[in-house]
């Protein structure tokens, strides 16, 4: 039974292209969650506004688009601070089938298992420390990536000029410990975006490839398509 009084901040809900990643090209309904426990500073999203909702009232948005869609990517911001009104919210989504994206910056390992069994496909973030300018992470991602192994997952880095070596080598590190050969993205950074920075993702590529089968620079598409 939900509980009345649940509901969730939500900035956006619209069907566009997937620009990043691993489904990029793939036409997607994105629900936006409104607030993010990170200030990394190449992000491209600053949200100022939202919209509350009641599960029920979310998937009665949601089930008014035509479904001409490949998933349900719920981005942010960061779903997972508001956990529960997620869940609720993909239980009535997966009654109808429907495939559920989750985007995430992977450090909520805790809040990941209480959802996990309704997400379809998880985009994984790794935070670099020298790429996102904030703390280090990588006790977080690997108890997150412990869990998101159960699912469809695949892990993105965003590459920028400042970052270091030993971040990538710790990249490298946390895949081959999860027992899996997971897809990685290289994201070079949009606001550095040139030859020196691509051919510094090129380099990481080259040696991700001993550990990672199937890796991939891949910018963010959309800014160049100019949709939303």
């Amino acid at each position: 039974m939900i509980k009345p009084s649940l509901t969730g901040k939500v900035s956006e809900v619209f069907s566009s292209i997937q620009g990043e990643g691993l489904y990029t090209g793939a036409r997607q309904l994105f629900v936006r969650f409104y607030g993010c426990n990170l200030d990394c500073v190449f992000c491209d999203t600053q949200l100022s506004s939202y919209e509350k909702y009641t599960p029920e009232e979310l998937y009665g948005v949601i089930s008014r688009f035509e479904k001409n869609y490949h998933s349900i990517s719920f981005t942010g911001g960061e779903p997972l601070l508001q956990k529960d009104f997620l869940r609720e919210v993909l239980k009535l989504i997966k009654r109808d089938g429907i495939k559920t994206y989750l985007e995430t910056n992977g450090i909520l390992h805790k809040e990941l298992q209480e959802v996990i069994d309704y997400i379809d496909i998880i985009a994984m973030d790794f935070k670099l420390p020298t790429s996102g300018k904030h703390e280090e992470y990588w006790q977080e991602h690997k108890k997150f990536l412990e869990t998101a192994v159960r699912k469809e997952v695949f892990v993105k880095c965003i590459v920028c000029l400042s970052t270091h070596d030993e971040d990538i080598e710790k990249v490298m590190s946390l895949i081959k410990g999860s027992g899996k050969d997971i897809p990685l993205i290289i994201q070079p950074n949009t606001f550095e975006l040139g030859r020196r920075l691509l051919d510094k993702a090129k380099a990481y590529q080259d040696t991700l490839f001993h550990t990672v089968s199937d890796v991939r620079i891949i910018p963010q598409v959309h800014k160049y398509l100019a949709v939303h």
